[in-house]
């Protein structure tokens, strides 16, 4: 059978209060307990003869009971003033030891139908609690029992005010401990629902994940460990809807770049299938272009997907960072020159020697260079140079305008992000380079920050850890 958090909580709590009330009653028993004899408890009782004897004269005189009081305050007194007249009269005629003064609180009388008529009558509860005994001594008149005084008799005589106190205040002891019942159970009742309810939310919320509902938050706002989880659960919650949004969106780009050269294909495929068109060399490199392009999309996607099972293979080696950084640009300078542009190269930096697989270094570099040759404007400029600042070596690459708006900056890196609005691609580029730029990078314990250049343009910084 399924028990709830809360019902758990009540019924811990409500038993450790039960536990620690019968902890209690024991230790009032204990204290209760002794080895009052026989003989002292007999002797006790026969001291009781004269009130007695004057009870069944006083019933005698007005044939019943009619003489006891009826209000509830004289029925209580009455019989311990009586048990004292009746003392006083036995000590008038003979010397005698006084009574124990807790007696008049621990007698009571009844009819001789078990009725309440006057003094105090323990009631089984308190017999059970305080672990205490009663004698009774019938009233007889004419050979008919008609009443009984009853006596609470502690075990030990010691405790005999005790007794007395717990018989006199019985009804407020029993009323205390039903009220202290009742609020413990509203305690144990709201200590579980508090911790029901966000736990509650919780479930709800975990459910509603399973099917697919990221955009749920909870609305938990505690101090505890509960509230921590609901926290960790709505960022959760946060990084689960971001990554169905960029599944969404990497589904989405991944089709538009690779529809675009395969329509062209297809297009100069059914033209020359059709005879519209001739397999000219023109012809047969426009679509030699778009096969390369489809080739490095997916080449591209293959290593963004090693880099996300982190199965990439990184040959390091001691290399001049700078040597490479050079060589690369150099290497441009034709297609720099075609695009109308001018490249500046800086002077050699202190230190360039970096731990660093050389091929992947290059890619980064020659990755940077096409973004600048491909995004800046005709008559611009170009310029790479490096410095070393503390133990890293920083290889800035700056391009004229246009720039890149401030608020994009940060999201230069994300695949398939491009700062142009439209889809078209006349300008080339799928936006997955400069992702697997800063993941080759980060790869090297180093990091690709993008800033705005001096120059009008884009500042792309490549930092690395230099080698002592």
């Amino acid at each position: 059978m399924k028990i709830s958090i809360g019902k758990r909580l009540f019924f811990a709590v409500l038993l450790s209060i039960v536990a620690v009330g019968a902890i209690g009653v024991g230790l009032v028993r204990w204290r209760l307990a002794g080895d009052f004899s026989q003989y002292a408890a007999n002797i006790e009782v026969q001291r009781l003869d004269g009130l007695i004897g004057a009870l069944t004269a006083q019933y005698r005189q007005h044939a019943g009971w009619s003489f006891v009081p009826t209000q509830p305050d004289n029925q209580r007194t009455w019989l311990r003033d009586e048990l004292t007249r009746a003392q006083a009269a036995h000590d008038a005629k003979a010397a005698a030891a006084p009574l124990s003064p807790s007696l008049g609180y621990r007698i009571g009388l009844l009819d001789q139908d078990q009725r309440y008529l006057a003094g105090a009558i323990a009631s089984p509860v308190m017999i059970a609690v305080a672990s205490i005994d009663t004698l009774r001594r019938p009233i007889v008149v004419d050979a008919h029992t008609v009443g009984w005084l009853v006596i609470v008799k502690p075990q030990n005589p010691d405790d005999g005010l005790a007794v007395a106190f717990l018989v006199e205040q019985q009804k407020s002891l029993l009323v205390i401990a039903g009220i202290s019942v009742l609020l413990s159970a509203l305690a144990a009742a709201l200590l579980a629902a508090h911790f029901r309810k966000p736990v509650k939310q919780l479930v709800d919320g975990a459910r509603r994940l399973g099917e697919g509902q990221f955009d749920m938050r909870l609305s938990i706002h505690r101090s505890d460990e509960l509230g921590e989880l609901a926290d960790t659960f709505n960022h959760v919650a946060a990084r689960l809807e971001d990554t169905e949004r960029w599944r969404q969106q990497w589904v989405a780009d991944t089709s538009h770049e690779l529809r675009t050269p395969l329509s062209v294909l297809r297009v100069q495929m059914e033209a020359l299938q059709d005879g519209i068109r001739r397999a000219t060399p023109d012809t047969i490199a426009l679509m030699l272009r778009q096969v390369h392009a489809l080739t490095k999309l997916v080449d591209e996607l293959h290593e963004l997907a090693g880099v996300d099972e982190g199965q990439r293979h990184y040959d390091m080696a001691c290399v001049d960072a700078w040597m490479l950084a050079r060589d690369v640009a150099e290497s441009f300078a034709e297609k720099i020159r075609i695009a109308g542009l001018a490249l500046s190269i800086g002077p050699v930096p202190t230190r360039s020697l970096v731990h660093a697989d050389a091929n992947r270094l290059c890619q980064v570099i020659g990755n940077l260079l096409e973004n600048s040759v491909r995004y800046t404007d005709a008559g611009g400029l170009i310029q790479l140079h490096a410095t070393v600042i503390r133990h890293e070596l920083q290889i800035t690459m700056d391009d004229s305008a246009p720039a890149v708006p401030a608020d994009l900056l940060e999201r230069l890196g994300e695949r398939f992000f491009r700062v142009e609005s439209s889809r078209n691609r006349a300008l080339g580029g799928t936006g997955l380079g400069l992702a697997l730029s800063r993941h080759i990078l980060e790869a090297h314990g180093g990091r690709l920050v993008f800033t705005a250049s001096p120059l009008g343009g884009l500042r792309a910084t490549l930092v690395l850890p230099v080698e002592d």
